[in-house]
Parts: C-alpha cells; structure tokens; sequence
C-alpha cells in the first residue's frame, strides 16, 4: 500500500504549486536551445560534408541521412521544444537521435563528461524522453492550439 508523501513544512506548497509549470517550462526551453546550438555547430562549422563525415567515421550509414536527419532535429525540431510545438513528437524523435548518438559514439568513451560526455548524453535522452510523456505543458503552442501529437 503507498501513500502520498507529506511535505515536512507544508507552508511551501503553495511555492512549489505556483513553479511547477514554470520549471517544467524552463527545462523544455532549456533543453530545446542546448539541441538547438548542437545543429547550429553541424550547420555553421561542420556543413553536410563534415557531419556525414563524422557520422561514418562512428560506423551510422548511409551517413548523409544520418547527417541530415541530425541537422533537422536538432535546429527545427529544438526549436519546436523550445516553443512547444509538436512538441512530443520531436521530443521522441530527439530522444531516439540521442540513444543513437549514445551507443554509436559515447558509450565506449566512458562515462564523465571530460572522458567522451556518456552522462550528458544520457542525462539529455532521458529528459526528452520525459518531454515527449509530458508533453508541451501550459505555456507551450501545442497548449495555445488545443492540439498535440
């Protein structure tokens, strides 16, 4: 049998009531703007040719698709989680990018961030897995819209 966990000063309640919301917000916004600067760097450093190149040289064929599908999530589809678009959906599709990314590239390289960043992989797969249940939540489009995917 489980019960609901009692706070110890229960006059923070109505703190934590009023965050709630907002740090979720935060979290998506964050999230979504940290992809978002990871496909900025395959766009304006690296181009189509170096991110294929990197792609092959972690063994994802064909890596031009590979290349191409991470270009896309990880600038429009971050910035559809940054103002809540679609926002499940590309949270998943971000997340699957990123177990990709983790078994390809960062799992062999250990596991802190100064040895080949597995733990920041891992600590950001299973935030957008925990954005795509979630959902967009109340200050988000897909909120302004009534609809989601």
């Amino acid at each position: 049998m489980t019960s609901e966990t009692k706070l110890l000063f229960p006059g923070l309640a109505g703190f934590y009531g009023s965050w709630r919301d907002i740090a979720f917000t935060l979290v998506r916004v964050i999230v979504g703007f940290n992809l978002l600067m990871h496909g900025w760097l395959k766009i304006g450093t690296f181009g189509l040719a170096g991110t294929s190149g990197y792609m092959a040289s972690v063994g994802l064929h064909p890596a031009t698709a590979f290349a191409v599908a991470a270009m896309v999530l990880e600038t429009v589809g971050a910035i559809c989680i940054i103002i809540g678009l679609f926002t499940r959906f590309f949270a998943a599709a971000l997340a699957i990018e990123i177990a990709v990314a983790l078994f390809a590239a960062h799992i062999n390289a250990g596991f802190f961030w100064n040895s080949g960043a597995t733990e920041y992989v891992l600590l950001l797969g299973i935030v957008l897995f925990a954005i795509a249940i979630r959902g967009g939540g109340p200050y988000s489009v897909d909120q302004m819209i009534g609809k989601e995917l």
